[in-house]
């Protein structure tokens, strides 16, 4: 999210469901599968833990749901969530009291694991995923992870980051500090080696602090806030022709859009949540093909931190100090309402597109910070401790092809299982099972119809990687 506020923005309570109307629900949902997959091998088992373990219905049903949806076909589904906490700086003590630090939640086991702890920085404001590389503005430093192994690869200095958007090999980043005045406020760099490309200086580029960026086609749009300076805030829309790199045609949003905050792309417009000048909140709809720009005051009361998002094609945000959510239709540019059944104060809002779920992040700034996980109807499904200030949440969407592509034709069955899995089709290899986070936790030799015991190891999704003849290949399986 990427700013250090003063807002204020309960693991969820499982409900007990009577046992009778656990196994109904349970066979109902297994006669599904068997109408998709009629030779569904484990439909004895199924019904065994219907039956006797109902304790584990929920968590067994949520597995195969994510299974199934990447086995019948080759399809999206969500790895990993990074959660990035901005953590806790104490200005009066000059003081960090709560690093910052990058989480990864596993959505198909409930676990949360800290991947890194970015030290020496006061906090941190943006997060993206590109390809294959995780992307992280942190107070004076980007820095580039490998999304498979969460691995630091490569950081590069520049003091006062505040986003990041990346095209091809371009990585956009824009700057801006509170009491310091730049040379530049954008800059460009070698999105592989993060080595500066191209620095735009107060002349050629941005003549003020720049917040948030955007990509459409071979333009990026940035928004030039000079929020950190009081009373001057200004409200435009910088465009930066990547083929070119030239920067210019700034998009003025009028007296009503200074201080655009959030920033998103949909169809053929840019839509920014805008902070004015601390006096109310507004939103501004920008035509891309025309560059012209339409705003609206939305509140009286500013959003604070930009806590907002696009769901379901609607822009969702939360007043400062508030505990409700309200909803904006972008098309009529007109207030749908609030949104039912969200009623915290929330840091970060944002949308799984892939599973249709919507994660918010709830923290007090210095001593907690925690995502609840809600369905398309707002009811809550999950929730994880995270650390502190969750501030950016995205989502590492992978295809099941990617993890079943390959040359080796071998099988695993049953698949979920409870631990044994049976490997057929080949004639001998070299097993190894890693886990979502590159840990190897088990390698043998084994041949062919020889059962894999993995009942020593948690309940989850592993990666098998099965080599022979001089060939590769990876499979997901989930331990239930």
């Amino acid at each position: 999210m990427g700013r250090l506020c003063e807002l204020v923005k309960v693991r969820i309570l499982a409900r007990d469901v009577e046992r009778r109307l656990q196994i109904k629900v349970g066979l109902a949902f297994v006669g599904v599968i068997l109408a998709i997959r009629p030779s569904f091998f484990m439909f004895p088992f199924l019904v065994y833990l219907l039956i006797f373990k109902t304790e584990k219905m929920k968590k067994i049903l949520l597995l195969l749901t994510i299974y199934l949806t990447g086995s019948v076909t080759a399809q999206n589904y969500v790895h990993q969530v990074y959660v990035l906490n901005e953590g806790y700086f104490d200005y009066n003590s000059n003081t960090i009291l709560e690093p910052v630090t990058l989480g990864a939640y596993d959505p198909q086991t409930g676990v949360y694991n800290v991947a890194d702890t970015i030290e020496n920085m006061r906090f941190a404001s943006d997060m993206i995923l590109s390809g294959d590389f995780l992307f992280v503005a942190a107070d004076n430093q980007i820095l580039k992870y490998n999304k498979y192994t969460n691995q630091l690869l490569v950081s590069t200095a520049c003091p006062g980051v505040r986003n990041l958007a990346v095209v091809n090999d371009q990585l956009i980043a824009t700057r801006g500090e509170y009491l310091t005045t730049f040379d530049s406020y954008l800059h460009v760099y070698d999105a592989n080696s993060l080595q500066l490309t191209h620095v735009f200086d107060t002349l050629t580029g941005p003549k003020w602090a720049t917040q948030n960026a955007v990509v459409n086609g071979t333009t990026a749009y940035v928004a030039v806030n000079n929020a950190y300076e009081w009373g001057n805030e200004k409200g435009l829309i910088g465009k930066l022709d990547l083929a070119t790199m030239t920067y210019g045609a700034e998009i003025d949003l009028g007296p009503d859009g200074k201080n655009p905050d959030n920033m998103v792309v949909s169809g053929n417009y840019i839509y920014t949540v805008n902070n004015k000048d601390w006096s109310g909140a507004s939103v501004s709809k920008i035509e891309l093909s025309s560059n012209l720009s339409t705003t609206s005051t939305i509140s009286s009361a500013i959003t604070g931190c930009g806590t907002s998002c696009l769901r379901d094609g609607n822009i969702v945000y939360q007043i400062s100090g508030e505990s409700i959510l309200n909803e904006w239709n972008v098309l009529s540019m007109s207030p749908v309402g609030p949104v039912s059944n969200l009623s915290l104060n929330y840091y970060e809002i944002t949308q799984d597109e892939t599973n249709g779920l919507f994660y918010a992040s709830n923290t007090d700034f210095f001593s907690y910070g925690k995502v609840f996980i809600y369905d398309g109807n707002n009811i809550e499904i999950g929730s994880f401790d995270a650390g502190v200030s969750p501030g950016t949440i995205v989502f590492d969407v992978r295809n099941s092809a990617q993890v079943n592509q390959n040359s080796l034709e071998f099988n695993i069955s049953p698949n979920p299982s409870n631990g044994l899995f049976k490997i057929s089709g080949m004639a001998t290899g070299e097993v190894k099972i890693s886990t979502s986070t590159g840990s190897v936790v088990k390698t043998e030799n084994l041949s062919s119809n020889q059962l894999l015991d993995l009942t020593n190891l948690s309940e989850g999704t592993y990666f098998i990687t099965i080599t022979a003849n001089g060939q590769s290949t990876t499979h997901r399986i989930v331990k239930i």
